[in-house]
Formats: structure tokens, sequence, C-alpha cells
């Protein structure tokens, strides 16, 4: 572990309406002996976990299609992202957190999930940690449709894809979201399914 070389000299808030951005000042101490003053922002939108469900039976993934503004804003004509199920923890711990979110965007209410890992998915601007799991599913576990709730403003399309196809809609640039790329390459790799 290596000692802590900032010093947080400032720190200002930009925004506070959806999340918080940040700006952040802080002196560097540099491996030459020297001293570096610099200023950054940081987005802090909370912590989040991220889950792919997967059918051994059917050799199949569950994922979900909706609107994304920032991918609208970056020249995503639709605006659609086809993505693995995820949300913020909010105050729950991530196990918790991701079997609310996976009934509540699926209607798959599932038991037991796998951490497999910790990220940050994207460290320059985000503080966001997110929590990685697997769950195997069935469909004796769907309650109900799933799409998100309405009072969050969510509309969730909820996919049954089979595995294979998944793989080809990375190759294909359809599937474009990192955490889910990540996910499916991990269940490939592990020979999951």
């Amino acid at each position: 572990m290596q000692d802590t070389n900032v010093h947080i000299e400032k720190t200002e808030i930009l925004s506070d309406n959806w999340y918080t951005l940040k700006k952040v000042t802080f002196t560097l101490h540099k491996k030459d002996g020297t001293k570096e003053e610099q200023s950054r922002e940081a987005y802090d939108r909370g912590n989040g976990a991220v889950i792919l469900l997967y059918n051994k039976n059917t050799n199949e993934v569950v994922l979900t299609r909706q609107f994304r503004l920032p991918t609208f804003i970056n020249g995503n004509p639709t605006g659609m992202m086809i993505e693995a199920c995820a949300g913020l923890l909010d105050n729950d711990n991530p196990e918790d957190c991701i079997r609310r979110e996976t009934e509540e965007e699926t209607g798959y209410k599932i038991s037991h999930v796998e951490k497999i890992f910790e990220a940050y998915m994207s460290p320059g601007s985000v503080t966001e940690i997110l929590h990685f799991f697997i769950a195997e599913y069935s469909t004796e576990m769907k309650i109900t449709e799933g799409g998100g709730l309405a009072d969050e403003g969510e509309n969730i399309e909820v996919m049954e894809i089979p595995f294979d196809d998944a793989l080809i809609m990375i190759d294909s640039g359809e599937i474009k979201d990192a955490k889910t790329i990540m996910l499916l390459q991990y269940l490939r790799l592990k020979n999951v399914l």
C-alpha cells in the first residue's frame, strides 16, 4: 500500500441537482519531491451494483433495454442501450440492492447471488464503485413483468437472449455498455454457459 501523497486544499460543489458534481483543488506530492497544485471535477452519484442473470437449461441471459440520455447526446441515434440489470446502492448493501433491482427491472425474484468483483467504471471523473454479480435464474422465479418503477421514470424492456447471440451483439456493436460486456465476457471466460 502506498502512502497518500495528496492533500485536499478546497472542495466546491458545482451542482447538487440529480447527483453531486464537485471541484476539488489538491496538492500532489510527486515522486521527485516536488509539489503540484491541481484542480479536478468529480461526479458523485453513489456506488452501484450490476448483475447478469443466466439460465443453464436454456443457455440464455437476461438483459434490459432502456433510453440513456448521455449516449443520445454523444451520438447514439436512438439513445437506447442494452444492459445488464443495475442500480444504485442508496442505503442498501450491494447484495440487497441487486436483489431488489433484479425484481424491479426484470421481474425475477432471485435469492442466491454470486459477487465476482468490484470496479471503478470511470475513475478519471466518477467516484462510483460498481459491485458485479451473477446469478442463475429459471422461469419459475418470474413473479412480475419487470420494467422498473414508473415513479422513478423507468421504462425498461426485459430481454431474454441466447448467450451466443449476446456475444455476437458485442462484436456487432449492438451492446456497447461496459459493465454488460464485462459480465458477458466473465461468463465466457469461466465457461459458465
